[in-house]
């Protein structure tokens, strides 16, 4: 009887084990995930901007510039600045959690806010200086 209650914990502990398991590589494809979203979002990556990044921020500017023109330009450049701002928080949320196991580094953090601002500061001088446009604008063109 005392046989058949150690197999049976035996067997018991090995589930558990496995169930760990599967929650660590689960956890970790998960953070991995993240990861990979955030290297899409942010700025790091050399063609996110023309397939990632600016048809976002034209999809999240179309409404603010259906109600006025004036609108298009700050809507814009706050729709690319959150996207490149996501990306770097997916990438450290990914790394520091899912691979290090540790906390996001304020100084981290600051490093990659500044960055997003660079590219928004070059994002806003496309739209002053014409190479950007409205979507409406865009569209007129097809009436």
């Amino acid at each position: 009887m005392d046989d058949k209650k150690l197999k049976f914990k035996a067997n018991d502990t090995g589930l558990i084990n496995k169930n760990k398991n599967l929650k660590n590589v689960l956890g970790k494809a998960y953070y991995v995930s993240l990861f990979a979203l955030g290297f899409i979002l942010s700025p790091l990556s050399w063609w996110n901007d023309l397939f990632v990044n600016i048809p976002l921020a034209y999809i999240f500017s179309l409404p603010f510039s259906m109600i006025s023109r004036s609108l298009f330009l700050p809507s814009f450049v706050l729709g690319y600045f959150l996207t490149n701002i996501l990306g770097f928080l997916l990438m450290h949320h990914g790394i520091s959690r899912g691979l290090l196991s540790k906390k996001i580094i304020k100084r981290d953090l600051k490093r990659d806010i500044i960055i997003s601002l660079i590219y928004t500061v070059i994002i806003i001088l496309l739209v002053v200086m014409g190479i950007l446009k409205s979507p409406m604008e865009y569209l007129a063109r097809f009436r």
